[in-house]
């Protein structure tokens, strides 16, 4: 990267003082993106994984902008961890996911119960559990189960609801909820 000859910053510099700028202003942006109110300017996902100790807590877009980088972080986060198969992640799940955490004002960051699941343990799953899909959206990238300290799976489904932007399972008995980004619905208790 070259440097700017009137003050020595790259862009690469700059962008990162944008960015850091930018998650300390978020709170006070308008809501310009439609179902995703509360999202802000910039989005930044936080989720761990309980089955494999990861953690992801990454700014993956900014003013309209996914960032590449930081997709492949998700995607990967999100693998299928008994195989460690991985798919690119629907960045509207992503989305889903991210608004909704914003909106409940959380600490802490959401435990995934299951990201991307390849077709062998979709069929396992279903084999040992009658509530998994044949065609789940988790098997296309698109799904997500998650919970969060604190926050009761009706807080969450509303959360998720109110983004209008898929569906919305609620696992009372489980302790998580689904969230995806197919047709608009919502399911369980």
């Amino acid at each position: 990267m070259t440097k700017s000859p009137s003050n020595g910053l790259t862009r690469r510099g700059l962008l990162g003082a944008f960015a850091a700028t930018a998650v300390a202003a978020a709170p006070t942006y308008a809501n310009a993106f439609g179902f995703l109110r509360g999202a802000g300017d910039i989005r930044r996902i936080r989720l761990h994984s309980g089955r494999t100790g990861e953690s992801v807590d990454t700014i993956y877009w900014i003013e309209g902008e996914y960032i590449p980088a930081a997709l492949a972080e998700v995607n990967y986060f999100m693998r299928d961890w008994r195989t460690n198969g991985t798919i690119d992640i629907d960045t509207r799940t992503v989305d889903i996911i991210a608004a909704s955490h914003r909106m409940l004002d959380a600490d802490t960051p959401f435990l995934m119960l299951s990201g991307y699941r390849s077709p062998k343990t979709n069929a396992m799953l279903r084999s040992r559990s009658g509530a998994v899909a044949r065609n789940s959206l988790h098997m296309q990238g698109q799904a997500a189960d998650l919970r969060l300290n604190g926050r009761s799976v009706a807080q969450i489904s509303r959360a998720a609801i109110a983004c209008s932007a898929g569906g919305v399972g609620k696992y009372s008995r489980s302790n998580f909820v689904h969230m995806d980004c197919g047709p608009v619905r919502v399911w369980g208790r």
